[in-house]
């Protein structure tokens, strides 16, 4: 597996991605993904797998966040999707791993909105440093499911926990 900026050609397969793990709620489409990548202030990664058989790589995860604020800065996990097919696998923790290091050299704490009842993501975010520090009920539309936010601290320790994600 490999993993390495996300590129625009990426969009379509990423929306596909999308429609397969988010079918209940509000997937992106394509464009929401190309307008996401155009940000100055986001940073978007992909994971993509080959083999033998299938030399050409393939898309089996993508991650996105968003580094914002100024004097105050903070950062936003807008997106963390792996396949069902390659879930299990460290795909997400890689990915994750990528957007920390965007935040940690950005400064500041990290939030994200994770769904209550995805219990592999709480554990990847809480091993990875972020507790909760709050619940949005019905945030998920159409489904109406609850989502936890929950923040990482500053890397450095030193900024305090001010918000919560956007």
């Amino acid at each position: 597996m490999s993993v390495g900026p996300l590129d625009f050609a990426d969009a379509h397969a990423c929306a596909a991605l999308e429609r397969l793990l988010f079918a209940g709620e509000s997937p992106w489409p394509a464009a929401a993904f190309a307008e996401e990548m155009r940000a100055p202030h986001t940073r978007f990664y992909a994971a993509r797998r080959s083999t033998p058989e299938h030399p050409r790589p393939w898309l089996v995860g993508y991650a996105g966040i968003a580094l914002l604020g100024g004097a105050e800065p903070e950062s936003e996990v807008h997106t963390i999707a792996v396949d069902p097919k390659a879930q299990g696998r460290g795909v997400g923790r890689r990915l994750l791993t990528l957007l920390l290091a965007e935040a940690d050299a950005h400064g500041g704490p990290v939030f994200l909105d994770v769904r209550t009842d995805n219990a592999p993501a709480i554990a990847l975010y809480r091993s990875e440093g972020f507790e909760n520090i709050g619940m949005r009920p019905r945030y998920y539309q159409p489904s109406g499911a609850d989502a936890y936010v929950m923040c990482r601290p500053a890397a450095d320790g030193a900024a305090e926990t001010k918000g919560t994600a956007r």
